[in-house]
């Protein structure tokens, strides 16, 4: 997944205002106590980084 796919789904999901905040300051478990951006950083793949966000906030199959 490319990284401009990954942030058009999370805006989709979040909306545009909330994407990039929830991504900033929202430590998940499935990231290793990572935020979506230090993820990124720190190499994950985009699209493992929307599975755990997919898991994490029970994200239904057609919102995926």
């Amino acid at each position: 997944m490319r990284l401009t796919v990954f942030w058009q789904r999370m805006r989709d999901y979040f909306g545009e205002g909330y994407a990039d905040s929830f991504a900033r300051d929202h430590v998940m478990s499935e990231l290793g106590g990572r935020t979506v951006h230090q993820a990124l950083d720190a190499g994950w793949e985009a699209k493992d980084v929307w599975r755990a966000v997919c898991a994490a906030l029970e994200i239904p199959a057609d919102k995926r």
